[in-house]
């Protein structure tokens, strides 16, 4: 690689295949309380209000579509290594109507000790979800 090549890069987005976009979706309106930015019409991808760097869902179809084998999310499965981390002004609040709205609870909120406030739960198709404070409010 040439290091003499300028590069910019940034992060855009997270792409989850699930088994179902549009159920998908629906939870993380009713557990997180996120909108649905776009939503193609053949269901296979969608997007979510999140800010500056996009949540994306896209059916599992679509990783063989782009040529790609994947180890699907499953609720019945150990969590994958990896989780959505969503910034709560009350963690607490936002684990409590996850949880009513279907999540499995893994950890409630907990003080960290480094000052953030930090709770995990499951969603839907067992993907990790990450429930947490704004760390620029204790910088």
């Amino acid at each position: 690689m040439n290091k003499d090549i300028p590069m910019t890069v940034r992060f855009g987005y997270t792409i989850l295949y699930v088994p179902d976009v549009r159920a998908t979706i629906a939870f993380y309106e009713a557990a997180f309380g996120l909108t649905p930015r776009f939503l193609h019409e053949s269901n296979l991808y969608a997007e979510m209000e999140t800010g500056d760097t996009t949540l994306a869902f896209a059916g599992e179809e679509m990783a063989e579509m782009n040529g790609l084998a994947i180890r699907p999310l499953r609720a019945g499965d150990l969590a994958q290594a990896v989780e959505i981390a969503l910034i709560c002004d009350d963690p607490q609040s936002s684990w409590d109507r996850a949880v009513a709205a279907g999540a499995s609870p893994l950890s409630p909120p907990t003080a960290k000790p480094w000052g953030q406030i930090v709770g995990y739960v499951r969603d839907l198709n067992g993907g990790m979800v990450e429930l947490c404070s704004d760390m620029t409010a204790i910088a």
